[in-house]
C-alpha cells in the first residue's frame, strides 16, 4: 500500500509540474497584432467655374443603388471572366452608395444649375428627382489593370402619376487604366472615372434643366 501511495504521489506532483510548465509556455508565446483594414475613400470635386443657374427649383438627390457584388465596401477586383474577388484588407470609408451619393449632390451643387441639390434625408419635397444606378465598380486585373466605372441616372419629375415621371435616363461607363496594381492606384482610378462621368452628366442635366416639365399642381 505504502508503494503504490508512493506512485500516486509522484504522478500527481508531474501532472502538477506539467501544468504549471504548459501555464509558463502558454504566457511567454507572442501576440499577434489584429491586422487593420485600410480605409478608402472616392470623392471626386468639381472645379472651375458654375455654370448660368437654369432653374429657381431644388433638386432631390435619390436613391444610389449599387450592384452586387460592388456594394459592400471591400474592393472587388475581377481576376476573370466570371471570378469577382473582395479585398477584406482594404475597404470603402463608407458604402459605395452613401459615398457616390453625397459626391454627385456635391458636385451638382458646385455646378449650379438648380436653385439647390438636397439629400434625400432633406425634409424638404422638390418636385424633381434624381436617382442613379451603379452596375460597375471595380479593378479588372484580367489583362493589364483598369479601374471600371458604370452609372445610369434617371431624372424624374413630381406629376401626381399622371404622366411617365421620367424626364430623362443617361448611361456612361469609364475604364481608367492603372499605373500598377495596388489599391491607391485603383481608387485613383476609380475617382478619376466618376469624375468624366459626372462631368458629362453635368452637360446632359444642364439641357434638362432648361426644359423642365412644369411641377404637379402648377
Amino acid at each position: 500500500m505504502r508503494i503504490n501511495s508512493k506512485i500516486t504521489s509522484f504522478i500527481f506532483r508531474l501532472l502538477i509540474c506539467g501544468l504549471a510548465i504548459v501555464g509558463l509556455s502558454a504566457c511567454s508565446l507572442p501576440t499577434q497584432p489584429a491586422i487593420q483594414a485600410t480605409s478608402w475613400m472616392v470623392a471626386p470635386e468639381r472645379s472651375g467655374a458654375p455654370r448660368v443657374p437654369r432653374t429657381d427649383y431644388w433638386l432631390k438627390i435619390g436613391t444610389v443603388s449599387v450592384a452586387q457584388p460592388f456594394a459592400g465596401r471591400s474592393l472587388v477586383y475581377r481576376l476573370g471572366d466570371q471570378r469577382y474577388e473582395k479585398d477584406f484588407y482594404n475597404i470603402y470609408s463608407v458604402m459605395p452608395s452613401e459615398m457616390i451619393s453625397s459626391s454627385e449632390r456635391q458636385w451638382i451643387n458646385k455646378a449650379d444649375i438648380f436653385a439647390m441639390a438636397v439629400g434625400e434625408s432633406n425634409t424638404f419635397f422638390p418636385y424633381y428627382t434624381l436617382q442613379a444606378s451603379v452596375d460597375e465598380f471595380y479593378g479588372d486585373y484580367r489583362t493589364k489593370p483598369e479601374a471600371v466605372v458604370t452609372v445610369e441616372f434617371f431624372l424624374s419629375a413630381s406629376n401626381g402619376g399622371k404622366t411617365n415621371p421620367i424626364i430623362g435616363n443617361n448611361r456612361y461607363s469609364k475604364r481608367v487604366g492603372l499605373k500598377d496594381n495596388t489599391p491607391a492606384a485603383l481608387v485613383a482610378g476609380q475617382q478619376q472615372a466618376l469624375a468624366e462621368i459626372f462631368k458629362e452628366y453635368e452637360a446632359d442635366l444642364y439641357k434638362y434643366a432648361g426644359n423642365l416639365p412644369k411641377p404637379f399642381g402648377q
